[in-house]
């Protein structure tokens, strides 16, 4: 089943998306999630499945990764670009043009992650794809986000484009049980299965209550 999240879709919410605005994207910094679970980390190649502006490539970039920031949008990558033109830590990124839910990188990575991705596939057979992507003693990173009542931050702080008091489809969001349920224990090790009740100031002002869903596991060698 699909949710629409096409490339046609991610271009126009990207056209439609302020740059640097108050809790856009382009201006955002990085998930809180990011340097609590790869800090320990020694450096090396990482996967930004669904990168959109980049704040959280550019961030582990600036730590010495060896970042490939993948998205479907030629406008995110573009504005990700401008930023990353910016720091330090721009010859450590590559930037790629790709559907997720199709494309394949040529080589498996030390990290894998991704933030709040919606690619045109249900949202756990995209972590199950991603899931592969991780070479043996690497890590995987899921920062999602859980569906709850109520109005919803525009874009869950990364601007999704479901639009004020939207949410996404039930199956563009997934629980730590169920992420974790697809990981084979013989061939991994779960280090972080959380779920985490924040707040961002949405339009207005407002604040808004967030429900993340925070998954880290290992694959074994």
């Amino acid at each position: 089943m699909t949710h629409g999240f096409d490339k046609d879709f991610w271009e126009q919410h990207w056209r439609q998306t302020g740059a640097g605005g108050p809790g856009s994207m382009g201006g955002n910094p990085p998930n809180p999630y990011l340097a609590r679970e790869t800090g320990g980390l020694t450096p090396g190649t990482a996967l930004d499945a669904g990168c959109g502006a980049g704040a959280e490539a550019i961030w582990l970039a600036s730590r010495g990764w060896h970042v490939t920031a993948a998205d479907i949008s030629s406008e995110a990558l573009a504005r990700a670009a401008e930023r990353a033109a910016a720091s330090e830590a721009s010859e450590r990124l590559r930037w790629v043009e790709a559907d997720l839910s199709l494309w394949s990188p040529d080589t498996r990575f030390d990290l894998v992650m991704t933030h709040y991705a919606h690619p045109a596939m249900p949202q756990l057979d995209f972590y199950d794809r991603i899931a592969g992507w991780v070479a043996p003693g690497g890590t995987l990173l899921i920062v999602g986000h859980l569906d709850a009542p109520g109005p919803t931050a525009h874009g869950h702080g990364h601007e999704h484009g479901h639009g004020r008091g939207h949410r996404p489809p039930a199956e563009a969001s997934a629980t730590p049980a169920a992420i974790t349920a697809r990981l084979d224990g013989a061939e991994w090790d779960i280090l972080t299965a959380d779920e985490h009740l924040r707040t961002l100031t949405g339009d207005g002002g407002r604040a808004v209550a967030l429900r993340d869903v925070v998954v880290r596991a290992t694959r074994r060698r």
